[in-house]
């Protein structure tokens, strides 16, 4: 049986996380846990080196979550940050954990990029992270269908920045892109496209009702401030510009912050967009249910001109039950 210490901590704030992501003889900056009904039994303390023997050890006792934590959540994600690229590159993992580590500590990550999106080291690591991402998908056929999996559909600013990255890199892909610097350039976009939103208050964002002219106005805004809070960091690549500037734009010249029209629009932009409104129309909000896939889709349909139809045709069959993941 496992050894544990006596000490028992109250359940309060703890972080399940995949055994895969520990690596074998790495050395663990943060306290490991095992769940006991409502308690957390402290398995295994900082600054001890994790053995090819505890991890089997857990296995044996069916134990494939540990956890963490909160206060050891930044250690956690620091420590999965540098041993990323040989999780995703480990045979041994299944692909299943491998797409939900790399979803886990986005969102982490993600959270620290809207806290401080001028913070250059904050893209630096939303950089890595798509390039990750970008080098996980590349992978397989099922490597995409697999980060799907994982998506939360309540909806969360970062959560939701994460879910038009994925989407927006798999349509890319799923039209032809196969080079990984240029799916890197739309994958950053995507990931950043609502950074403008921290300059608008929780409560716009957040009403439940009909928002007035004056608070559509400030959301008009956000593509414009989003740019304008990357240009200020200089990190990123131009290219990556248009998808953060454009997401909201729409062919049929409906669109804002500049109502451009389908040759205006540049591809990121249009990836983007599509990869933005579907997982808007799909995810959980406070003030609206969320749509299914399809009766998603046929709305964008619907909606005349707004979309780059061989676009929305090919996210269509990338989505369809067929050729989810077969890229």
């Amino acid at each position: 049986m496992i050894t544990q210490t006596e000490k028992k901590v109250e359940a309060d704030s703890y972080h399940a996380i995949y055994l895969e992501s520990l690596r074998v003889d790495s050395m663990l900056d943060f306290d490991l846990y095992i769940r006991k009904s409502n308690n957390f039994v402290l398995y295994r303390g900082t600054n001890l080196p994790f053995k090819e023997k505890n991890r089997k050890t857990l296995i044996q006792n069916n134990i494939n979550k540990l956890y963490i934590s909160s206060e050891n959540q930044h250690k956690y994600q620091h420590y999965i940050e540098k041993n990323i690229h040989q999780i995703i590159n480990d045979p041994t993992i299944p692909e299943s954990a491998k797409a939900g580590i790399i979803y886990d500590n986005a969102k982490l990550m993600v959270k620290d990029v809207l806290k401080n999106p001028t913070l250059k080291e904050n893209i630096k690591r939303s950089q890595e992270m798509v390039e990750n991402t970008v080098s996980f998908i590349l992978k397989g056929k099922s490597t995409f269908h697999n980060l799907i999996q994982m998506m939360s559909f309540d909806y969360h600013t970062y959560t939701h920045s994460i879910n038009v990255c994925t989407l927006a890199i798999g349509l890319a892909r799923f039209s032809g892109i196969d080079n990984q610097l240029e799916l890197d350039k739309i994958g950053t976009g995507a990931l950043l496209h609502d950074v403008g939103k921290t300059k608008v208050s929780e409560a716009i964002l957040n009403k439940p009702g009909k928002l007035t002219a004056m608070e559509m106005g400030f959301i008009k805004k956000h593509p414009k401030w989003g740019y304008d809070i990357m240009k200020e960091t200089d990190m990123i690549s131009a290219d990556s510009y248009h998808a953060i500037l454009q997401h909201h734009e729409r062919e049929n010249g409906t669109g804002y912050p500049d109502g451009l029209t389908a040759d205006q629009i540049h591809p990121y932009g249009k990836i983007v967009a599509i990869a933005d409104v579907f997982d808007a129309m799909t995810t959980e909000r406070s003030y609206k249910q969320a749509v299914n896939s399809f009766p998603a889709l046929k709305e964008m349909y619907l909606d005349k001109g707004a979309f780059n139809l061989t676009l929305l045709e090919h996210f269509t069959k990338l989505m369809g039950p067929t050729n989810l993941g077969n890229m």
